[in-house]
């Protein structure tokens, strides 16, 4: 089979059709335009064995397995689900790398670097005392503030998450002040809700005035820092994974890992060597 730009763009479009996100249809078209080109079209499954082999070299095995699945999904979208790869076997990390991670006094750091930014400061605010996802801010509205809920509506699932009678407070007084009586609280000059684009640009040049270093600061990492907060307080990983919305706990285990350096202490309080 040859692969063309409008098999590409046909299958983005079926990924749309059943529900899945625009920024997921648009990743995995990403993915297997790359594949496309590494193979200079040509579809087989020797060449797809050695593509993966290619990425296996190139990439880290998380890297490699967002690649499979958009390979997978294209393979059967075009009728050759007998062709799909298998995906990279990844031992589960017992500790998150500390080096990636956002800390409480690293995000107060962001918050005193943004005072003079008010829409930047309290986005900052909302992400990590609800942890919500950058795309689900449109959900945060006046009405919402007044009732204490938002109601968040994503990848096909809905979910209720309470707010911070706090953060409630500061949210209705930042729309009080841009004249925002209902609707979208975090919005652009054009009035449509702001999207991770326009929210990292920001980040990134924050960071460096609060000197914190740039691979710890990406709009996801506030839903993180959140998760680790929770789950340090509560342990309740049943209940968190209710709150971000996940499907599985697994995935919620991934945000509840601690750093390489309370792993050790725990080692070394063992008191065996």
């Amino acid at each position: 089979m040859t692969i063309t730009n409008s098999s590409i763009e046909e299958h983005k479009k079926a990924l749309i059709s059943a529900e899945r996100s625009a920024a997921t249809a648009e990743q995995y078209a990403r993915q297997i335009r790359a594949m496309a080109e590494h193979l200079c079209g040509e579809l087989t499954r020797e060449s797809l064995v050695s593509y993966k082999e290619h990425l296996q070299r190139e990439y880290a095995p998380a890297s490699v397995n967002a690649a499979i699945a958009a390979i997978n999904s294209f393979l059967e979208h075009s009728g050759m689900a007998e062709m799909k790869l298998k995906t990279v076997r990844v031992q589960r990390q017992t500790y998150s790398d500390s080096r990636r991670e956002l800390d409480k006094a690293e995000y107060r750091a962001m918050l005193s670097a943004a005072e003079n930014k008010p829409r930047l400061y309290m986005i900052l605010k909302t992400l990590a005392a609800t942890g919500i996802r950058i795309s689900e801010l449109k959900f945060i509205t006046v009405e919402a503030a007044e009732r204490k809920i938002a109601e968040i509506d994503c990848k096909g699932k809905h979910r209720t998450v309470i707010l911070a009678e706090k953060l409630c407070r500061q949210l209705k007084k930042y729309a009080k002040k841009l004249k925002i009586k209902a609707g979208s609280i975090f919005i652009t000059k054009g009035g449509k809700p702001i999207d991770r684009s326009n929210f990292a640009k920001e980040l990134k040049k924050l960071a460096e005035l609060a000197k914190v270093a740039k691979e710890k600061v990406f709009p996801h990492n506030f839903r993180h820092l959140f998760a680790r907060t929770f789950y340090s307080a509560y342990k309740d990983i049943v209940r968190l994974a209710d709150i971000l919305g996940h499907s599985s706990i697994d995935t919620t285990r991934i945000y509840t890992r601690e750093s390489g350096e309370v792993h050790r202490k725990q080692i070394e309080a063992l008191g065996i060597v």
